[in-house]
């Protein structure tokens, strides 16, 4: 027989995996759509970073801790009781691996807040709930969320495509950096280089007139969607792990120890299992070229790396996605079929994790 402690860790480890397979490409995701990088490789990327936002989690996320361990939205009696963690975990585990499994991308954080409702509801009644505490902590942000990061990725991608244009910039340009002048020796013809450097835009790839560097463009955008998909990586580690890590906080493990662990079992997750939803995010919601992808990933990587500190629970899934759909409306090139698919996700992904979550309450033993 398992003890309550050991249980609640294989749950939580469990949701952290289903995390990662569902969650873990969502940065990355623009790397396969744009043709940047393969598969393995972008979620070789995706691991690393998101790792990295998990253990920086341990310095910047104290907040989320303390919000998704129930503490304020249910009696303190309930929060405290590992039944209530059970239930919550198992039944956010239940619902994101159910997703995963058909390649939609859910949200981990709806799923959390789902369950936390329904085995609060199961195991306190439902009028032992903070309403209050519910709707300012948890919707508002997971409702803002979605609202902003479209408008947020469809602005910012305008504003760069009208740039690139007026400075003429495609993807034949090159950026050729070089000595502004050089300073010739009579006697002996030596060619002493200045220590101011001319930058310049060139319209054709030859080589700069002296020793300088030449960048194309096109590698040069490569190498930014590579970082802003980093960048959400890293920032998804930073704001999902404290979420899962609230699970062990009456268990054995609290602080560095819960954190790590919650971060490597998303890190399994998500190089196991992160093909479906990868492809989903990648090739059905929107065709898109390295500025539009990396226009999409700084906007989610910046509310997210906002968020975390604060303790807001907004989703990753959401804004990344809410992204994606700004990006297609303004290119003319969305799916919608597929964006309509993953909205009724969400509405669904809420009830059916209370659901759950109430049902594993009443299992193990609610009143």
């Amino acid at each position: 027989m398992l003890s309550t402690g050991m249980a609640l860790l294989l749950v939580a480890v469990a949701v952290a995996f289903a995390n990662g397979a569902n969650d873990n490409s969502k940065g990355v995701a623009t790397l396969l759509g744009a043709g940047i990088m393969g598969q393995r490789r972008a979620i070789a990327w995706a691991t690393v970073t998101t790792l990295a936002g998990s253990l920086a989690a341990v310095l910047l996320a104290g907040a989320l801790v303390r919000r998704f361990s129930g503490k304020g939205l249910v009696p303190e009696a309930v929060a405290s009781d590992p039944a209530f963690l059970l239930a919550v975990a198992a039944g956010a585990a239940a619902t994101v691996l159910f997703a995963t499994r058909f390649g939609v991308p859910i949200s981990t954080t709806h799923a959390l807040m789902g369950a936390l409702v329904g085995s609060g509801m199961a195991l306190a009644g439902p009028a032992a709930l903070s309403y209050a505490t519910l709707g300012t902590g948890f919707v508002a942000p997971l409702l803002l969320s979605p609202l902003v990061s479209p408008l947020l990725a469809a602005g910012g991608y305008t504003v760069f495509r009208r740039l690139r244009a007026s400075l003429g910039v495609n993807e034949e340009t090159c950026v050729c950096i070089e000595p502004s002048r050089w300073l010739v020796l009579a006697e002996t013809g030596t060619r002493l280089e200045s220590a101011a450097l001319r930058v310049s835009v060139c319209r054709t790839c030859e080589k700069p007139r002296g020793p300088g560097l030449r960048i194309g463009s096109l590698p040069l955008l490569n190498g930014v969607h590579v970082i802003s998909a980093g960048a959400v990586g890293f920032a998804r580690g930073l704001n999902d792990t404290p979420k899962i890590a609230a699970l062990l906080a009456l268990g054995s493990l609290g602080g560095f120890p819960s954190l790590a662990l919650v971060g490597f079992a998303i890190a399994v997750g998500g190089l196991l299992a992160a093909r479906r939803v990868a492809a989903t995010m990648a090739f059905r919601i929107t065709g898109m070229n390295e500025g539009q992808a990396a226009s999409a990933n700084f906007v989610t990587a910046a509310l997210v790396v906002v968020a975390s500190p604060l303790g807001l629970p907004v989703s990753t899934t959401h804004v990344s996605c809410g992204a994606l759909f700004g990006i297609g409306a303004v290119t003319g090139e969305a799916r919608w079929r597929t964006i309509g698919g993953i909205l009724a996700a969400w509405v669904v992904t809420l009830p059916l994790a209370a659901a759950l979550g109430a049902t594993a309450a009443f299992a193990l033993g609610a009143r």
